[in-house]
């Protein structure tokens, strides 16, 4: 997975993110999910497809710490 200079590659790069996606995918709580107001489902969406916590608070305009609180209710993990 790491080439000789011991970085990570574009590829591998790509796979664990698409690993990560799959797996928030996966373990989501989309019942939960769906039952959100509008801006709220949509930024649990916006995490689980980018795993940015951060950039879904601002882009969203929910403050983090409730959107962190969201998504432990929502059974989102924190992945790489």
């Amino acid at each position: 997975m790491k080439d000789w200079a011991g970085q990570l590659t574009p590829e591998d790069l790509e796979y664990l993110e698409e690993w990560g996606r799959r797996v928030r995918r996966e373990m989501a709580d989309w019942d939960f999910i769906k039952r959100l107001p509008r801006r709220l489902r949509e930024a649990l969406t916006y995490l689980v497809e980018t795993g940015d916590l951060r950039q879904a608070s601002m882009r969203y305009g929910i403050n983090i710490c409730m959107l962190d609180e969201l998504r432990i209710k929502a059974k989102i993990p924190l992945t790489l």
